[in-house]
């Protein structure tokens, strides 16, 4: 499959993955479900390791980048998105989520010196703007914290954030080992790091009650967001311009949107539409100053 087709199939896995979640969280808690969705998603890697006979233990320098890439962008990460869903629709999450570029040019002009043109900042400020509608409804003058879905979303304005974070500190080990490799090692480190949530009460018991559904929509989660998502995502990265790759994302939110309405039957308020049409242009502004 060509990269840039691999990209945008992963952007649609990930637009449906919050539309799975939220339907998950209703059966599972946020701890089963990561744990068993990283399971599979380690377990899918590990067989793509071993057909293309790569060795699966990384070098002993890369540890720590792998250990803490394991941290950031497996482990915390999903448990964060998830948590965040049991208080917030996944439509919301979907908009939200289109603010990581905008994050991404902040990190780039704070540790690689990018330069911050007028352009880039009008773009920072609408993001920042539309972010804030979706999050309070339209209702910006108070009750941020007020309603159980507005923590949700803030959560979720933290996981934007982290995958930034994580698309920085991973950029170098990903370069020396491969995507493959580096992003298998990763989830073999965020595996490791969930193990001890399976001690939980109920993480594991209330796996025997999760339905046919929802073990269709977890298989979805390990193997085609987690494994093939991944996956696809770091070998665009590997062979095309981040640019490019990462205007992919503008995409996320409608495909959120269409599979959230479609499939949980979700409302969708003209304050929410308002404010991720804004976060779009303001992310469309800062990928144009770059």
């Amino acid at each position: 499959m060509p990269p840039l087709a691999g990209a945008l199939l992963a952007v649609v896995f990930w637009g449906i993955s919050f539309v799975a979640t939220k339907a998950v969280v209703s059966e599972l808690s946020p701890f089963a479900l990561i744990l068993l969705r990283t399971t599979l998603g380690t377990a899918f890697l590990l067989v793509v390791l071993a057909v293309r006979r790569v060795p699966v233990l990384p070098p002993r320098s890369a540890w720590p980048a792998i250990a803490l890439m394991g941290f950031v962008g497996v482990a915390f990460h999903q448990l964060l998105q998830a948590y965040a869903l049991t208080l917030t629709s996944a439509v919301n999450t979907g908009w939200l989520i289109g603010l990581t570029p905008v994050w991404s040019a902040l990190l780039a002009w704070l540790w690689l010196g990018e330069r911050m043109s007028a352009l880039k900042v009008a773009g920072l400020a609408l993001g920042f703007l539309g972010a804030a509608v979706v999050v309070t409804g339209g209702k910006l003058s108070g009750g941020l914290l007020a309603l159980p879905s507005t923590r949700g979303d803030l959560l979720i304005l933290v996981s934007t954030l982290n995958w930034a974070l994580y698309s920085v500190l991973g950029r170098k080990t990903l370069l020396s080992l491969g995507s493959t490799r580096a992003t298998a090692g990763a989830f073999l480190a965020g595996l490791l790091l969930l193990a001890p949530t399976a001690l939980v009460p109920g993480t594991v018991s209330s796996l025997g009650h999760l339905s046919p559904a929802g073990w269709a929509a977890v298989l979805f989660l390990g193997v085609c967001c987690s494994g093939l998502g991944y996956l696809f995502w770091y070998r665009a990265l590997e062979t095309m311009e981040a640019s490019r790759v990462g205007a992919l994302l503008y995409l996320e939110p409608l495909v959120t949107l269409a599979a959230g309405v479609a499939l949980l039957g979700e409302h969708v308020g003209a304050a929410t539409i308002a404010g991720g049409l804004l976060l779009l242009a303001g992310v469309a502004l800062v990928q144009r100053a770059r």
